[in-house]
């Protein structure tokens, strides 16, 4: 039968204020070590610093806070970049020999940086003064002469043009060609030998019409522009690899590809120099304060003030993948006293030298963005068992803290060891700079899960070999020995064997901890599989903690297991095997994955097949006839075929939670534990747990009890991605300490309580006690997408400071965010956030509890993203410029364009600058006055009353084989994203990021 549901024509108009007053989604900033760094420029005078990639982004950096960022047309790498000093203007130099012309300019009080100009050079022969194929028309080498306002380029085939910076054009009649050079050399000289590619162009330090031109077969030549002829010839034979000027203009030094340099002198007449002259040191003039040297992996800043050279540390582009990124979290709200403990800790860890003074160079331009109101804390669980606090208030990511566990284990190798020997051993005596070390002592050493109490400095980390650390923050170094205890997980089931990694053997007696997060407990699973799933609450001294063989209770005041429960089912091989051995099991599981979309398919035929044309017919009719003109059908949703209990991985944990709510009775409530599996089972656990003494900290020392009071099937089976109790008002319960200690409202105990169970196809709110289904949404059947992250977290109104709301934030599998009405589950708005292809940064995405999220776009930046219309952190900068009374600035056009997202998700408005003939050259462009939040799709329903608490919902980071399968997806589907590839591709258009 046709159903039918009648809805009132338009949507609210007041609702739909009220959405764009809440929810607007911005990507807001870039956190870390730019991926594929590939030039380095400095400007003196503004003392700010860009640093190329290769896939054509430009990002400027001057004081923390102060950042742009550009991105080329095309992605191809930039191999230099030169800065027009004191302009705020830079030219940067592709691959593919392009050049482009950017600009930081002013707009309401705020800089932002946009491509103004363009140039490509002519694809014929002849252009490099040769007839010879297109291809040697490949710049070389820049050089800025006259103040900026001409540029030489340098190029493969040996000759040199002279380019007008303004306007980007050609000036003609100026180019210097091979052949011209050649006539200036002795005839025993030439050989018939080429010169070879320009390797280096150099400006003359006393006479700014002279330049130093550099050829790949080592022929060095001082050209007079203005006379158009050779003033000094220095024949070299060796292959050049670089040029530099010794301060007085004097002497110059070359390089070669042999190891060697030469110093040449430029006062020896007008005769061609055989010879160099005796060798010299050409640094440590004008006594520089530091050296910056890009390695592809991290920006290292030296000392050079200070004996032995230190590091300077950085306030930004630290590198986040220095032992790669194995899962995050974030801590909003972080108390004050607790942030300077931490920060204090982190000073202690690498104390700067006293002789030093030198503090980071890189100071140009100002901060305008307001200092923050609250602290927020970004941690990152790391491959070789270190966890990283970071300082994310703001548009800075600043290291604050490392944590390492591997201290406390015995691993299988020794490599700092085995580099302090290297070192010792070998010649030069070269020291390790920098923190990039992506070697690990053991990969089961990799964190897991990190969760951080706030309010009693508490923190669980959680790891690849089962092991789960509590541990505590001190304020002094320690020697003690920590507590193990282990917890049977199997529960002593025949038939299971262990197949993976063993577990990692911890140190004995007691082992001296720094000043810092110290061990207290070490809790062990067994078998030692990854830990999934974990959560801490401090005010009961508890930690529950969860692998792919079922979940346990702990109570580490008393330092002993409360309760231990398997979830494997009988056909659960896998489970068994670790994470090191599912090569056979991955393709297993896509087979029976294809078997089943195969299976649905056929199914579907046959029950079209099977059915009445007749009685469709009808019914067709019917409503054709019945259905009046303000009436909708309901949606039509997706078969979703139930998953087999016998599915592989079945008994993995994935989401733990504790609550103060009614499981036994509508009567009293108690502390409780959920715990959710992949197979969508739900166990609820109600706890004995000792009160508090009036004013005291810890509880009594009486044991804590766990008994199950409800266990939920979801009807498919789909795998519970998170679990939150709601109070009487709707709203979720605060966290541990929040309530007793005043920091938020207390929950109302006396409405009913309703649990809100989150699976990769639905969201359903059930009533407590009874848990019977209240209200829910079919995510997978409306949308055709499953859950990935679910959050719960708070929106606050950019009209009324006081008005807010909290609303659950959903990511799913196709990198799409959708934000849902508490507890009525009505949908709000929904962006396209990252590229559902990028299975990884799907993977690694964390909300927050106002609105924000963070996700890898490369491993060694995070991408920010907001959902909020209010809480937006973005870079709000300006730079003091200063323009040449005489430079000609091009009055460039824009225009805007249709909108494409970049190769990692970030949406934008294209900026079309005009090249030097006047037509348009469209280009992305970051750093706008102005953001242009993509169109959010809103639904036109109501929702139920204001709530303001909020929480953050803990959900797995592992990509699943739901994830792989996703991503394949049909053959249809797969020609269907070439071709729009394809149209993509073909658009003139670019991105404009702030």
């Amino acid at each position: 039968m046709m159903k039918f549901r009648f809805r009132r024509q338009g949507a609210d108009p007041q609702r739909e204020k009220l959405k764009q007053e809440l929810f607007a989604f911005n990507k807001t900033v870039e956190h870390g070590f730019p991926n594929q760094p590939s030039a380095l420029a400095f400007d003196p005078e503004l003392r700010i610093m860009a640093i190329g990639t290769r896939s054509g982004a430009v990002k400027i950096y001057g004081a923390p806070g102060v950042e742009f960022t550009g991105l080329h047309r095309d992605t191809t790498t930039v191999t230099q970049m030169h800065f027009l000093p004191g302009q705020g203007r830079l030219l940067t130099l592709l691959d593919d020999s392009s050049l482009h012309l950017w600009e930081i300019l002013h707009h309401d009080g705020c800089a932002h940086l946009e491509e103004a100009l363009s140039f490509q050079p002519p694809s014929r022969p002849g252009f490099d003064g040769a007839s010879g194929p297109p291809s040697l028309t490949r710049v070389t080498v820049v050089l800025l002469v006259a103040a900026g306002d001409m540029a030489a380029l340098g190029t493969e085939g040996g000759s040199v043009f002279f380019l007008d910076v303004p306007t980007l054009t050609l000036l003609e009649g100026q180019t210097l060609g091979p052949d011209e050079v050649l006539r200036s050399v002795p005839d025993d000289y030439r050989c018939g030998k080429a010169l070879g590619p320009v390797e280096a162009l150099e400006g003359h330090l006393r006479d700014p019409t002279k330049i130093l031109i550099g050829y790949s077969r080592g022929l060095l030549v001082i050209w007079n522009q203005a006379a158009q002829c050779a003033d000094h010839i220095f024949l070299g034979n060796q292959q050049l690899e670089s040029l530099c000027w010794e301060r007085s203009g004097s002497t110059l030094v070359s390089s070669h590809s042999d190891g060697s340099y030469a110093i040449w002198s430029a006062d020896t007449g007008s005769s061609p120099t055989t010879q160099p002259m005796v060798a010299t040191t050409p640094y440590e003039f004008d006594q520089p304060q530091a050296l910056a040297v890009l390695l592809e992996e991290e920006l290292v800043v030296l000392d050079l003030q200070t004996p032995g050279w230190p590091a300077v540390p950085a306030p930004y582009l630290a590198p986040l993948h220095s032992s790669a990124i194995t899962c995050s979290a974030h801590v909003a709200n972080v108390p004050a006293k607790l942030w300077a403990r931490i920060v204090s800790a982190g000073e202690q860890q690498s104390p700067q030298p006293a002789s030093t003074a030198l503090s980071w160079p890189i100071t140009g331009g100002r901060n305008l963005a307001q200092e923050p109101s609250q602290r927020g804390l970004l941690l990152t669980g790391h491959e070789d068992g270190t966890v990283r606090f970071w300082d994310a208030s703001g548009v800075a990511l600043r290291p604050l803290y490392k944590l390492s566990t591997a201290g406390l284990f015995q691993t299988d190798c020794e490599h700092a060891d085995s580099l302090a020997q290297a070192a010792e051993d070998d010649w030069p005596p070269f020291r390790k700079v920098g923190c990039f070390d992506p070697y690990s002592d053991d990969p089961r050493l990799g964190v897991q899960k990190v969760v951080l109490c706030k309010y009693t400095a508490q923190m669980v980390v959680a790891g690849t070999a089962g092991q789960v650390l509590v541990l505590e923050l001190s304020d002094v170094p320690s020697e003690q020995a920590v507590s193990v205890s282990s917890v049977d997980l199997l529960q002593d089931r025949e038939g299971f064997t262990w197949k993976g990694h063993e577990r990692l053997s911890p140190r004995t007696g007691p082992l001296p901890w720094p000043t810092g997060f110290q061990p207290r407990v070490l809790v062990q699973c067994l078998p030692p599989a990854a830990v999934t799933a974990v959560t801490l609450h401090a005010e009961w001294s508890l930690v529950a903690f969860g692998t792919s063989h079922g979940f346990g209770l702990f109570d580490y005041q008393r330092k002993c297991p409360v309760l231990a429960r398997c979830t494997l089912h009988p056909n659960d091989s896998l489970a068994m095997e670790g994470p090191l051995s599912r090569v056979k099991s991955l393709k297993k599981s896509l087979r029976q994955s294809f078997r089943r979309i195969r299976k649905s398919r056929v199914s579907g035929k046959k029950r079209a097949a099977n059915a009445n044309s007749k009685l469709q017919e009808a019914n067709a009719q019917l409503a054709e006839q019945a259905c009046p003109h303000d009436v909708e059908m309901t949606p039509v949703q997706r078969r979703i075929e139930p998953r087999s209990a016998d599915d592989s991985l079945s008994g993995v944990v994935r989401c733990l939670y504790f609550a103060d709510t009614f499981l036994r009775d509508a009567a009293h409530h108690g502390p409780t534990m959920w715990a959710g599996t992949n197979s969508g089972s739900v166990f609820a656990y109600a706890l004995e747990v000792p009160t508090a003494v009036a004013g005291g900290e810890k509880r009594p020392e009486r044991a804590v009890e766990a008994v199950l009071g409800k266990e939920v099937q979801l009807m498919h089976r789909a795998p519970v991605v998170a679990i939150a109790v709601l109070d009487g008002r709707g709203r979720p319960l605060p966290e541990p300490y929040e309530a007793s200690r005043d920091l938020a409202q207390a929950p109302d105990m006396q409405g009913g309580h309703a649990v809100l169970i989150a699976s990769e196809e639905q969201f359903k709110v059930f009533t407590l006690p009874k848990v019977s289904a209240k209200t829910k949404f079919k995510l997978t059947a409306h949308e055709g997408c499953r859950v990935r992250k679910v959050a719960l977290a708070t929106f606050a109104s950019v009209a009324c400071e006081d008005y807010a709301e909290t609303c659950l934030a959903c990511l799913t599998n196709l990198g799409d965010v959708h934000v849902f009405s508490v507890p009525g589950l009505r949908p709000q708005v929904h962006y396209s956030c990252i590229r559902k292809e990028d299975i990884s940064g799907i993977a690694s995405c964390v909300f927050t509890r106002h609105g924000q999220g963070f996700y890898l776009i490369s491993p060694s930046e995070f991408e920010r993203f907001s959902l909020s219309a209010r809480n937006i952190t973005e870079p709000l900068c300006s730079l003091d410029i200063s323009w040449p009374g005489d430079a000609a600035r091009a009055s460039y056009g824009l225009r805007e364009s249709p909108k494409l997202s970049q190769a990692n998700g970030t949406p934008g408005i294209v900026l079309a600058p005009r090249s030097h003939d006047g037509s348009p050259s469209p280009v992305r462009s970051m750093g706008t006055d102005t953001p242009q939040p993509p169109e959010a799709t809103l639904s036109p329903m109501s929702i139920d009353s204001a709530t303001s608490a909020d929480t953050t919902l803990d959900t797995t980071g592992d990509v699943t084989v739901e994830d792989v399968t996703d991503f394949l997806g049909s053959s249809e589907e797969s020609e269907k994203n070439l071709r729009n590839l394809a149209e993509d591709e073909a658009r003139a258009c670019a991105i404009l990021i702030k």
